[in-house]
């Protein structure tokens, strides 16, 4: 089943998976709450700013000596007074030409406000880059009987904003401590389930059990129908003979005969050297009788022989199979499926098996490999393991599988294996 590698057990292999999969999950969750605390601390700026412009805006001291000859001296004081008590980085009252009567810096007043005055009377928050730095800032117009008289411009610094993330990160981190703990705890227990069902075996010696499982089912389900149909043919043969009618019993058995044996001389006659998947191939036709689906096979001789070992081919071919004739059957007539070993143009060993079934929606078509999907009614044995361990298999031997419509079919190329 190809050569043995260093590996751990399933049960370290499921842990690791998990621990990098919770990891990855805690990374994005910490970005996402910082994210979502920075935009929560801009909104917060935005609001503030805009609820303070707009009360000093409508203030009567503001309304009156914005434009008195001492509104510097009457107005400063104002503005200090509310950026120590409201928590804002400046507070900028200006004339209606935008000369600063206000300021942080005392040296900035008699100076132009540096940002955008709207051309109407309207309050507006925008991010601008000022004497102090970037700030979130909003400006207000101040009126007086309907008429613009001076505008209030109140900011926090984007320093500030970034400031006021702190107090809430102890949230962030408690919170992607209890994820982070909760999927640990998880890795724990998944480790500990897996040990229990496969104690500590490799995940490439389960893979094994599990496709030599697949493969006695597939190749007793083939050769069940085969000692049915022979059966039934032996039981024709003895009705005929008891019957007096030698020649059509010999006729029979000879035609019996000669289909096994038209099959088995295609295989020994190839380099594929294995009896097994002859006689799964042999097993599979008189299933496909059985179901009332057309069969036949293609064996080319000079088709390389296959690098899988008996257990792994029989996996894959036999999966391959069954999945075309409940394909097939569950279809319109005419009802077949088609199985070919050939020589691909690269030397590669190539098997298809193409089939008369509806296909698999395109959609569906990287679906259908993975293990516990399936197209099919849900309760059926062994739905959604076989396709995925076909790709395993297939995967683990350097080759590939593709699926193509019109008719469908499973296409696998894998190297040619050693003479």
């Amino acid at each position: 089943m190809g050569e043995a590698t260093p590996q751990g057990s399933a049960a370290s292999r499921v842990f690791l998976v998990v621990v990098v999969s919770v990891a990855a999950l805690v990374a994005v969750l910490a970005v996402v709450l910082i994210l979502d605390a920075q935009r929560a601390a801009r909104t917060e700026a935005e609001e503030v700013t805009r609820a303070v412009a707009e009360s000093l805006a409508v203030m009567p001291q503001v309304m009156s000596d914005v434009t008195g000859a001492e509104a510097s001296a009457r107005l400063q004081p104002v503005a200090v007074d509310v950026m120590e008590h409201a928590h804002v980085d400046f507070v900028t009252i200006m004339t209606s030409d935008g000369v600063r009567v206000t300021h942080r810096d005392p040296a900035e007043i008699g100076r132009a406000y540096i940002g955008t005055i709207p051309g109407s009377a309207v309050t507006a928050t925008e991010e601008y880059t000022g004497t102090l730095g970037p700030s979130v800032r909003t400006i207000a117009p101040i009126l007086r009987d309907g008429d613009v008289v001076g505008w209030v411009a109140v900011g926090v610094t984007i320093g500030s904003i970034a400031s006021d993330i702190v107090p809430r990160l102890p949230f962030v981190v408690s919170i992607t401590l209890a994820v982070l703990a909760a999927g640990l705890l998880g890795a724990v227990l998944a480790r500990q389930t897996t040990r229990r069902v496969a104690g500590d075996l490799p995940a490439g010696t389960i893979r094994d059990a599990v496709a030599s499982y697949e493969s006695m089912r597939t190749l007793g389900e083939a050769l069940r129908a085969q000692t049915h149909e022979h059966g039934n043919r032996m039981h024709t043969a003895v009705s005929l003979l008891e019957l007096g009618r030698t020649q059509e019993a010999i006729d029979l058995l000879t035609e019996t005969s000669r289909q096994s044996q038209v099959l088995v001389d295609q295989v020994a006659a190839g380099r594929l050297g294995d009896p097994t998947v002859g006689a799964l191939l042999l097993g599979k036709s008189a299933q496909a009788r059985e179901r009332g689906v057309e069969w036949s096979a293609d064996i080319d001789p000079e088709a390389p022989r296959s690098p899988l070992s008996p257990v792994d081919a029989v996996s894959v071919v036999g999966n391959l199979i069954d999945n075309a004739l409940d394909a097939a059957a569950a279809g319109d007539p005419p009802r077949w499926v088609r199985v070919e070993f050939t020589a691909a143009d690269d030397g590669r060993l190539r098997i298809a098996v193409s089939d008369s079934g509806e296909g698999v929606r395109d959609e569906l078509a990287e679906r259908v490999f993975e293990h516990g999907f399936s197209t099919k009614p849900a309760g059926t044995e062994g739905r959604g393991v076989g396709l995925a361990l076909v790709r395993s298999i297939v995967d683990g031997a350097g080759g590939t599988v593709r699926i193509s419509a019109d008719p469908t079919a499973f296409t696998v190329t894998l190297p040619a294996g050693s003479p």
